[in-house]
């Protein structure tokens, strides 16, 4: 029974996330040859506050390119 992790930040809608499921469900099914009701699917939205790049949080680079920095 495969498990997939997806960790992304918040902002899609539902109907986004509804194709997200459905299309790597997919994926995930055909090729590792389960079906598709073996497959398992969670998704993290993280905050852009708990989310760092080189050290930098998401939510902080993107203030400082608002910011013109």
């Amino acid at each position: 029974m495969p498990l997939v992790q997806i960790s992304m930040l918040p902002g899609r809608s539902a109907e986004q996330k509804r194709a997200l499921l459905a299309e790597v469900t997919e994926a995930v099914a055909r090729t590792c040859k389960v079906a598709p009701e073996q497959v398992r699917i969670l998704i993290a939205e993280i905050p852009a506050e708990h989310w760092a790049v080189a050290g930098i949080s998401i939510a902080e680079s993107a203030a400082r390119k608002k910011e013109g920095r």
